[in-house]
């Protein structure tokens, strides 16, 4: 029996190149899942991505998704790309096992954390206030820098990294500190300021966009104070669950976020397309 991709519907491009196609995973002629093909990344054309790779219930533990995303390569490849990305769930045994057996590796992952009902308490001289406009625009101008700096070391070019910076952050602070959801709590430590966190609505409850304790004010405890002020604005917002994001590569925030009781909910990989 033989495993391809069919297509479920028409090819879509843009001017810039970006493309995206639904496919049928079939055996034979029988349906047994569905995959979309995408090269509509941030990074441009170059870099694909291999969405919704789902296959029915009984034809799992067959091969059949390990031979769909293989499949999806050679698509990518056919449309140029020279990177491929994919995000399995955390709890998909299967999807984590053929990440790896398909040579992927873990650049990120995201995490999440039910909130209990009682907000955590904080250490004595430690407190969390409103960030103020002035620090808001300092804090601005280095976020739209710091932010396509971030983009340009995973390949993007500097210029096509800024412009996504800038307009990542006017569409999510249109208003700046008064934008819609918009959560900005300053972190003090005896007075003085020591970090700062910036947390917004996103799905069924808060999600973490961006949280620093200053370079002069780390290794003393801080990130764990910063994370425990995110999860009180949370919470004060009427959510329970608080979210973000974490490359692989930070180890210290990986095991802080592990240490408060944050999990994995999904797994981001990619490789290059030989």
């Amino acid at each position: 029996m033989t495993t391809t991709l069919r297509p479920s519907g028409p090819i879509q491009q843009t001017a810039d190149g970006a493309r995206s196609r639904p496919y049928e995973i079939r055996v034979n002629s029988r349906r047994v899942g569905a995959l979309l093909i995408a090269s509509d990344t941030p990074f441009g054309p170059t870099v694909g991505e291999i969405r919704d790779l789902a296959v029915e219930t009984g034809d799992r533990r067959r091969g059949r998704a390990t031979v769909a995303a293989l499949a999806a390569e050679e698509v990518l490849r056919g449309w140029g790309c020279r990177r491929v990305r994919i995000s399995v769930p955390a709890d998909s045994e299967g999807g984590l096992r053929m990440a790896e057996a398909l040579g992927y590796t873990e650049y990120s992952r995201n995490m999440a954390k039910d909130l209990p009902a009682e907000p955590p308490a904080l250490p004595e001289g430690v407190h969390g206030r409103p960030m103020t406009d002035a620090e808001y625009e300092v804090w601005h101008a280095g976020a739209i820098e710091t932010y396509a700096a971030n983009w340009s070391s995973r390949g993007m070019s500097a210029e096509a990294a800024h412009a996504k910076s800038v307009a990542d952050h006017e569409s999510q602070l249109p208003r700046g500190l008064a934008s819609p959801g918009a959560t900005f709590v300053v972190l003090e430590a005896a007075g003085v300021p020591v970090g700062h966190v910036w947390l917004a609505p996103r799905g069924e409850g808060s999600y973490i966009y961006d949280i620093e304790v200053a370079a002069e004010h780390r290794g003393r405890g801080h990130g764990r104070h910063l994370m425990l002020l995110a999860e009180r604005a949370a919470l004060a917002e009427g959510h329970r669950l608080l979210a973000l994001q974490v490359f692989t590569g930070n180890t210290p925030a990986l095991r802080l976020y592990r240490s408060l009781g944050y999990r994995p909910t999904d797994f981001n990989y990619a490789k290059d397309l030989i």
